[in-house]
């Protein structure tokens, strides 16, 4: 089998190390969204709206169904969000955003990413003001101007709009209007597609590594994928188009 099995074999363990990582980080998010409230998604907006993105990332039916009967029982594990920020290699910078229900374990871990791929953490707030916290859409099917006229029709403010050569359209606005912006470019267009929805960090700035730094990098997103405390990565490299997900 040889060279070209190998080969396989690796990308399927990785493949199947990245979908355990979705409906881990989905299944905790699923589970505290019950707990906090009913669950029941009809009553409960919060826990519909995560069921809506795992179904949309093919988090399998299983999964979320056993993650809310999970949070009928009593007691159970109580996950808190935490964010750590730090400097990677080429003076890159990293947030790292978990959900956890052991602090000292989840620092622990996060630092030894840090430090074995020779960055370290830094203290909160040492990163983070380096990027925008935003709601971020794309969709296809409603041109740049027609969603302009949607969202001002809707009274819903956006900070920037854009459209890429394959007719993409992109906006970028305020983290918590993220639903606001959706619901007014439906109610324009019921059956937009939608390409990506999501709350995110998007560095003011991109900064390009060398070979060796990239590796780097490359190795510390490995390391917290591995690590099932750990729900998002944000940095601020410009990665190769191959790398891009």
């Amino acid at each position: 089998m040889g060279r070209a099995h190998e080969v396989r074999a690796v990308a399927m363990a990785r493949t199947a190390l990245l979908k355990s990582k979705v409906y881990s980080r989905f299944g905790k998010e699923i589970y505290m969204a019950a707990k906090n409230g009913s669950t029941d998604p009809a009553s409960n907006l919060t826990l519909k709206k995560v069921i809506e993105k795992a179904k949309a990332a093919q988090v399998p039916a299983d999964v979320i169904k056993r993650n809310i009967e999970k949070a009928k029982g009593a007691g159970g594990e109580d996950y808190s969000p935490i964010r750590y920020e730090g400097f990677g290699p080429g003076g890159s910078t990293i947030i790292v955003e978990c959900m956890t229900d052991n602090v000292n374990r989840t620092f622990g871990e996060v630092r030894a990413c840090f430090t074995k791929t020779g960055g370290k953490v830094g203290v909160t707030g040492s990163v983070v003001h380096q990027y925008s916290y935003v709601s971020f859409i794309s969709f296809e099917g409603m041109s740049e101007d027609e969603a302009l006229e949607a969202l001002i029709m809707a009274e819903t403010d956006i900070n920037e709009i854009e459209t890429d050569d394959e007719g993409i359209v992109t906006i970028l606005g305020v983290a918590g209007d993220l639903e606001k912006i959706k619901e007014a470019l439906l109610q324009a267009k019921p059956d937009l597609t939608f390409i990506e929805e999501k709350v995110t960090y998007l560095p003011n700035e991109y900064i390009t590594l060398s070979d060796e730094d990239l590796g780097k990098l490359k190795r510390f997103i490995a390391l917290t994928d591995e690590d099932d405390d750990v729900q998002e990565v944000f940095h601020n490299v410009r990665m190769p188009i191959e790398d891009e997900e």
